[in-house]
């Protein structure tokens, strides 16, 4: 059950941070709002996922699945750079997330 609160509080990450575009700074009610939530549910089941896992496994994981699916959603839905070093940056993330899920103890 770890796993999946850890796979969902790091998909909870990439909405808060793609989300932060549209608070404007937070400047903007709802969309601040929904940034709020979905960071506060991420942290929740970070922290519920830490009490079985190792937390730097826990921490890596969730930040690297952030940060992977946050650089891609960032391509499709913002036209940001798709360079193929960044593509590869990107894979070298997903990489070590998965060596961390088979490694893990």
């Amino acid at each position: 059950m770890a796993w999946t609160y850890l796979f969902i509080a790091a998909v909870l990450e990439i909405v808060w941070a793609t989300g932060l575009k549209s608070t404007a700074g937070f400047t903007k009610l709802w969309p601040s709002v929904g940034v709020g939530a979905a960071m506060a549910g991420s942290m929740f089941l970070l922290a519920l996922a830490a009490r079985t896992l190792p937390i730097g496994t826990a921490y890596a994981v969730w930040t690297g699945i952030g940060a992977a699916g946050t650089a891609i959603l960032g391509i499709i839905l913002f036209h940001e750079s798709a360079s193929a070093l960044r593509l590869v940056c990107v894979a070298l993330i997903i990489t070590g997330v998965i060596g961390l899920k088979v490694l893990a103890k």
